[in-house]
């Protein structure tokens, strides 16, 4: 898919690596609204530091929102109010609890981020208020990242909205953290079309290059230095519970 001189360059990194990732687990969650097998444009850029990633070892999950039954909401499971069902307490658990790593991955509709990355943020806001096994909030020692892919303009203004929702809910955000690719104004070439596309674009390979080892340097930073302190982040030490409260901060 990329020219062939900057796969190798990739390749070459991945070999030339001195640090240890294959413990790390992450998980990219990617607000197509193209379900499977349809080819999603933001899943081809995302393969760029999937690889890097697998090469290294990582565990990778790719979690594509729009084949999943994930209804809206701020609860942790939506089937206790009022929903037939709801995919996402299994994905929560299975794929995003667990993760060193969470990469948000969307298409950019109308200049701003897909309905099912903005699902998905609000699904993982939910478990926000839940303590791990530190006292902190259970986000606390994961690190986050934004990749995005559309027409026109919007890239950076989804990138700020992402991260800022990610280091929200207690995820760490390393430098120069996201990544994108824009197509000119106006109906034109797809990141995937090979004409004209965004795989010919070094400036966005390197940045998603740029993007992947800076989360993987953070995560292994935090991860070796056992998480974030548990000093002064604590919410037992605040009396602030609400229950019943909507926002799940607050509970």
């Amino acid at each position: 898919m990329l020219p062939e001189n900057i796969q190798r360059f990739l390749d070459d990194q991945v070999a030339e690596a001195s640090v240890d990732y294959s413990d790390l687990k992450a998980t990219y969650i990617n607000g197509t609204l193209k379900r499977s097998p349809q080819v999603s444009q933001t899943e081809g850029l995302m393969s760029i530091s999937t690889g890097i990633m697998r090469g290294l070892g990582v565990d990778v999950t790719v979690i594509r929102t729009v084949d999943h039954v994930i209804p809206p909401g701020l609860e942790t499971d939506m089937t206790e109010h009022g929903y037939d069902r709801d995919d996402f307490p299994q994905i929560y658990a299975e794929s995003i609890e667990p993760a060193d790593i969470i990469i948000l991955a969307t298409p950019i509709w109308l200049g701003d981020q897909s309905s099912m990355t903005r699902l998905m943020i609000e699904r993982m806001y939910a478990y926000s208020g839940e303590l791990n096994d530190r006292g902190q909030w259970s986000y606390y020692g994961k690190v986050g990242g934004a990749l995005i892919t559309g027409n026109e303009d919007g890239g950076k203004h989804c990138s700020a909205m992402m991260l800022y929702s990610l280091q929200h809910i207690g995820l760490v955000i390393p430098p120069q953290a996201d990544t994108y690719w824009n197509g000119e104004a106006g109906p034109g070439p797809s990141y995937l079309d090979p004409e004209n596309g965004g795989t010919h674009n070094a400036w966005t390979t390197r940045n998603t290059a740029f993007m992947t080892w800076n989360i993987l340097h953070m995560t292994r930073m935090v991860k070796d230095a056992g998480g974030i302190p548990a000093f002064g982040n604590l919410s037992s030490q605040w009396d602030l519970s609400m229950p019943d409260c909507p926002n799940p901060e607050y509970r």
